[in-house]
């Protein structure tokens, strides 16, 4: 039987990020996603330009027959759209957990889009504030790290991608501690999606029970190879290719 991620994200017409960037990038991995929509946006590869949350009751009704017929072996979060959502997908958190009190839950706290405009309504940081305690690891970049402050999960990491330098340094840190960093030498382009790319295919390398070092270093070669290899559907930013082999 398949290993299998629950998601909860926007639809992203473009399919750059996303629900569409995450069943893409869990499915390189192997893994099975169950897309639960969160919020509805009308956007190109380069901007938002409107957001409209789900109605919390509609998340939890997309959920719930999931978590009665599949086994769920990780949670991926991505924008809740709302603060009523975010205490939907807690409440679907909390009840996998009693079932499974190891599930991981891999949250990538999306304050904005890439070029500032809004994914939900409300104030995204106070939205995600139960989320970031129930969650096992948050994968904010730099930006976002800086804006939600101290971070209450056990494992967070850092991307470099918004400073400048030939290298983009990720940090992992468990209790607020430094444990590893990763360099990886930085591409040419803007991507569309590569947040969610690599959120989502952390969260299935650890569906497929891999220890979290294992599943970081595994979730970001994989997204750099998507990177290096993206692809144009209009002028800007590009496309992770997400359809790539995991190694």
């Amino acid at each position: 039987m398949s290993a299998n991620v629950l998601v909860f994200a926007g639809l992203d017409p473009s399919g750059g990020a996303g629900l569409a960037a995450d069943i893409l990038a869990i499915a390189a991995q192997g893994v099975h996603a169950l897309p639960v929509a969160t919020t509805l946006t009308v956007q190109d590869n380069n901007r938002v330009i409107d957001a409209e949350p789900v109605a919390s009751s509609m998340v939890l009704r997309q959920a719930e027959p999931l978590l009665k017929a599949c086994w769920i072996d990780a949670v991926k979060i991505g924008i809740p759209g709302s603060a009523a959502n975010a205490e939907a997908i807690a409440v679907v958190v909390r009840r996998l957990r009693e079932r499974h009190p190891g599930l991981p839950v891999v949250l990538d706290p999306v304050l904005a889009s890439g070029h500032g405009q809004a994914l939900g309504k409300g104030d995204p940081a106070a939205a995600l504030r139960e989320l970031l305690a129930l969650a096992t690891i948050v994968v904010p970049n730099l930006p976002e790290a800086a804006a939600l402050g101290e971070l209450p999960c056990e494992h967070v990491l850092i991307t470099g991608g918004h400073t400048d330098g030939n290298l983009v340094v990720n940090r992992w840190l468990r209790g607020g501690a430094d444990i590893r960093t990763w360099g990886w030498p930085r591409l040419p382009h803007e991507y569309h999606g590569s947040g969610c790319t690599l959120a989502a295919a952390l969260a299935a390398r650890l569906a497929l029970g891999e220890e979290m070092e294992s599943a970081l270093a595994r979730a970001q070669a994989y997204t750099y190879r998507t990177l290096d290899q993206a692809f144009a559907i209009a002028p800007g930013q590009r496309i992770p290719r997400r359809m790539l082999p995991a190694t």
